[in-house]
């Protein structure tokens, strides 16, 4: 009966490892043989330890207790083990088991099935995602897979194709999968109509060939109409961009709150006329979104539409830069002259933004185009007649600069027929819930991410925020939180949001830290330009900040000239 036994034993295909009570070995199997490559006859008698260094018997036979299903590293495999402790009939511990298995094998082999699950489940995401309509046939012709887009196109569902003889969706012409399963050969740019409503389609398809047999037809299938319409858009867009330079409509001026309403009604009036607009509000606003979307919806729309900031072009250039100039005009003046902003916009509008910036000489000559419809070059004494539309914008308050003698009262009357005052974002907050979803279209496109909505508690917390920066403001912000969305999150939460009010501990903490030489980035190479340039950075966002964003006063507050100022905000960035 004992020799029953050990060949029991030794012919299973677990490993096993008895103990006595003292850590002796008194059974090792075939098995555990094979597993720890020990011999049999250099593994019985021997204290457990001794063999094997990683065992747990001797925890067993302390504690009593079984460990089950326990996975460990064996030398160079793994292993899953049972260990127990064996008991006399009178419940006392007198020795204990080890029961294991290499499972090295079965691992490997799961990891290659989830793989392959991975795998297959990324390919249906990738199948059902696409835009191309698409549909996959056996070798009989049978359809076997459709994805969203083939609905879409033809207006049939899986049921109405799965199992189905591929014949079913042709409504005029021959069945591509029926040729290639036929021939054997792609099949290129078949045209037939297909689907419920009979559209027009273009056909690719290709055989699927696996170890040398043909085991079906894979089509993707374009809709004509589609690319007609498409090309035909293409087409037009390519007539406007040509001569048009204005980006925005109405259609992109987001919100329902009454006062922005109010301003865009406004404005579609202006649109019908040729009257000079003046567009006044504070930065960010989106006073230069009106002035584009009043030059689209004007009669002028497919002529040029020319945008200058008066702020960020030096005082000594603006107004050969308006004007343009006559050749010998001034040294370096460009041979056979240059024509100027005015001319360029001829039939079309001029956006001068920043208008309050331009000096007292300036305005008297701008003032001169406002009255005679005609410009004259520097240098030159002919006049030019241009037809122009003016719109105008400025975050100044005209009324106080008129005062204090910095512009035209005759200018700001030529001006200010028809002004729009844009109101601020914190006029208007409850708009903040469009403007983020509009954005995160935006972001999602620039950034690759695929972010669907923002919660309630962000919203929330972006509406308890006053926005001195306005909607520009806003949209870095929210263009921050969309770098901080990581790749398969659809939602932007508080936590994504990055801090709103400026920390001024932290900046100088920064600064601190350069002037130490423990500033990352600047440890070994640490040169006094770039703690000059990272301190100036930083006091000229704290200055605009606390000036609500609005330049012309921070460059007051800096003591420099508000072309400085757009030179230093471009330089770093800000």
């Amino acid at each position: 009966m004992k020799r029953e036994i050990e060949l029991i034993i030794n012919s299973t295909h677990d490993a096993m490892i008895a103990v006595d009570l003292e850590g002796i070995i008194t059974l090792f199997n075939r098995a555990a043989e094979k597993l720890t490559k020990i011999n049999t006859q250099n593994a019985l008698g021997k204290h457990i330890t001794k063999v094997i260094e990683t065992t747990r018997l001797p925890f067993v036979l302390k504690t009593g207790e079984s460990e089950l299903n326990r996975r460990q590293p064996l030398g160079e495999i793994e292993i899953i083990t049972n260990r127990m402790p064996v008991l006399n009939e009178d419940g006392e511990v007198i020795g204990a088991i080890a029961v294991f298995r290499d499972i090295t094998d079965v691992v490997t082999l799961a990891e290659e099935i989830t793989d392959l699950k991975e795998i297959r489940g990324m390919l249906e995401a990738i199948f059902d995602a696409t835009q191309d309509a698409i549909s996959v046939v056996d070798k009989n012709g049978m359809g076997m897979l459709i994805n969203p887009a083939y609905t879409r196109i033809t207006g049939y569902s899986a049921k109405d194709i799965i199992g189905k003889k591929c014949t079913v969706d042709v409504s005029e012409g021959e069945s591509v999968h029926l040729k290639v399963l036929s021939t054997g050969e792609p099949v290129k740019n078949a045209r037939l109509f297909a689907g419920v409503n009979k559209k027009e389609v273009i056909v690719d398809a290709a055989p699927i060939v696996v170890n040398d047999e043909l085991i079906g037809s894979v089509a993707v299938i374009h809709d004509l109409s589609e690319i007609k319409e498409l090309t035909h858009e293409l087409d037009q867009a390519k007539r406007i961009i040509r001569t048009l330079e204005a980006k925005y409509t109405f259609d992109d001026i987001k919100g329902a709150d009454k006062k922005l309403i109010d301003v865009v009604d406004k404005a579609k009036l202006a649109a019908e006329t040729p009257v000079t607009v003046i567009i006044r509000g504070e930065s960010g606003t989106g006073k230069e979104l009106i002035a584009h979307a009043i030059h689209n919806a004007s009669n002028r729309k497919f002529a040029q539409f020319v945008r200058v900031n008066c702020a960020a072009i030096s005082e000594s250039l603006l107004e050969s830069e308006l004007f343009g100039y006559k050749e010998g005009a001034f040294t370096g003046a460009l041979k056979g002259g240059k024509i100027g902003y005015f001319e360029m916009a001829d039939g079309g509008t001029i956006f001068l933004d920043e208008i309050a910036e331009i000096n007292l000489n300036t305005q008297a000559k701008l003032l001169r185009v406002l009255q005679e419809k005609e410009i004259i070059r520097v240098g030159d004494t002919k006049p030019v007649p241009i037809d122009v539309r003016i719109i105008t914008a400025t975050n100044v308050d005209l009324e106080k600069a008129i005062k204090e003698g910095k512009f035209r009262k005759d200018l700001y009357y030529r001006l200010n027929v028809f002004p729009i005052n844009m109101p601020s974002l914190r006029e208007h907050k409850e708009d903040i819930d469009e403007l983020v979803e509009f954005m995160i279209k935006k972001y999602n496109q620039e950034y690759g991410r695929n972010v669907v909505s923002v919660s309630i508690d962000a919203i929330n917390t972006l509406k308890k925020y006053d926005w001195p920066g306005n909607v520009r403001e806003l949209e870095n912000y929210i263009g921050r939180a969309m770098i901080n969305i990581k790749m398969g999150e659809k939602i932007i939460d508080v936590f994504h949001l990055p801090p709103i009010l400026y920390n001024q501990t932290d900046t100088n903490e920064e600064i601190n830290a350069i002037s130490t030489k423990k500033y990352r980035g600047f440890d070994s190479n640490l040169k006094l330009n770039n703690v000059v340039e990272l301190t100036e950075k930083k006091f000229i966002e704290k200055v605009l900040k606390e000036n609500n964003y609005n330049r012309t006063m921070t460059a007051k507050s800096l003591g420099i000239s508000l072309r400085t100022l757009y030179y230093k905000i471009e330089k770093y960035g800000i």
